[in-house]
């Protein structure tokens, strides 16, 4: 049982902490990621740099590491260790060994794997999402909303193990949010848009 639970922490963390926001856009030439925008490596910040496509491969990526996590320990280990593995992953991808521990905010990831331990608390979140982007252009308002959202469809519909593996995925996103909520308590917050943004926000 415990090489089990060291086998699904290390798949988990190690896919997850591939900086796809980082590699993709530096093999561009875009040069490097963490001197753009918020300095984030995750898909929204890839987006200031104007390349859309760019932004969209590092979402599916993201999403698609948290994702891929869950299925391999789900072939070779039992169903209950998903949980522990997506957690991995998203703390993975928060805090990446190769990047000094600097990573993204575990949005794209943390939401593919909510869908895959509980599928109605990733509708809700993705919902959400849509909902409050469309409303207030914030993205990370829209991400944090639904985070929250999902973990409450999790404390009604799912087990108790994924509802605290959704918590967790929550509290790490909240935590690597921390300047955009203090941004939109001042208001400064920066809105979703398209345009290329090359200088590093303060």
């Amino acid at each position: 049982m415990t090489s089990d639970i060291l086998i699904s922490i290390i798949i988990g963390y190690f896919l997850g902490s591939i900086p796809f926001g980082y590699l993709l856009t530096k093999m561009s030439g875009g040069g490097d990621i963490r001197n753009i925008g918020s300095g984030n490596i995750g898909a929204t910040n890839v987006l200031r740099t104007g390349r859309k496509s760019l932004a969209l491969a590092t979402l599916i990526l993201d999403a698609g590491k948290g994702a891929f996590s869950i299925f391999i320990v789900g072939l070779l280990l039992a169903d209950a260790y998903l949980w522990l593995v997506g957690l991995s992953a998203v703390l993975g991808h928060c805090f990446p060994i190769w990047l000094k521990f600097k990573g993204g905010k575990g949005v794209a990831t943390g939401l593919a794997v909510i869908a895959a331990l509980s599928p109605i608390s990733g509708i809700t979140f993705i919902i959400t999402w849509l909902i409050m982007a469309s409303l207030s252009r914030y993205s990370s308002l829209a991400a944090l909303s639904g985070f929250t959202t999902s973990l409450v469809s999790a404390s009604i519909f799912a087990s108790s193990d994924i509802t605290i593996a959704i918590l967790g995925i929550s509290l790490l996103s909240f935590i690597r949010h921390r300047e955009n909520i203090i941004r939109l308590f001042t208001g400064s917050e920066s809105k979703i848009s398209f345009s290329p943004s090359f200088r590093k926000e303060n």
